[in-house]
């Protein structure tokens, strides 16, 4: 009787303990707040310029000068990040020629598990123009649940830093057109 309560008790435990964790690792929720993700200020003057930041040190994203920052979170070794790539420069370029969208609308890439080195390795391969930072420790992965790759989280910036996810999936864009007219709708431009 006393082995049974013992598993029981056990069973509970890991049961419990399993749910937290699965509950702890869920990719930030549209209507919900992006958790805190630290970033380095790029040190290319270009992408400084692009996401309205100077000089050196650290950033969160509700710093960027935008009304809405699409993260896509990728890795250089993932082969649909890697297929997806032309696409996303298309969806970049179709923002960054459009005069009413360039200042409103700003793409960023997050390297989940990838090192500076790696990072540079997929921008220069597949020549990405917007800023695409290093997680190498796999830490900011973590922080938004430790998502698969691509994954793109939408964020609507208000005033004071203020903000809310309103679009966060896995999978790749199919359209660059299509995509920009669901951002646009579901961020409220």
């Amino acid at each position: 009787m006393k082995k049974v309560f013992i598993l029981s008790g056990l069973f509970v435990t890991l049961f419990l303990f399993s749910y937290l964790v699965v509950a702890a690792t869920k990719p930030p929720g549209v209507g919900g707040v992006l958790p805190e993700l630290i970033l380095s200020v790029p040190p290319k003057p270009e992408h400084q310029k692009y996401l309205g930041l100077a000089g050196e040190g650290r950033f969160i994203i509700p710093q960027i000068k935008a009304e809405v920052v699409l993260l896509e979170i990728f890795s250089m070794y993932c082969p649909h990040c890697q297929n997806n790539a032309q696409i996303v420069n298309e969806f970049y370029r179709t923002i960054e020629n459009n005069r009413n969208l360039k200042e409103k609308i700003k793409l960023i890439g997050i390297g989940a598990g990838n090192s500076s080195f790696e990072v540079d390795v997929f921008r220069k391969k597949y020549n990405i123009e917007f800023p695409l930072f290093p997680d190498g420790d796999y830490s900011i992965h973590k922080i938004v649940g430790e998502v698969r790759t691509p994954y793109f989280i939408g964020v609507k910036i208000g005033e004071g830093g203020a903000h809310s996810i309103f679009y966060s999936k896995l999978g790749g864009i199919e359209n660059p057109d299509n995509f920009l007219s669901l951002i646009l709708q579901l961020s409220g431009l």
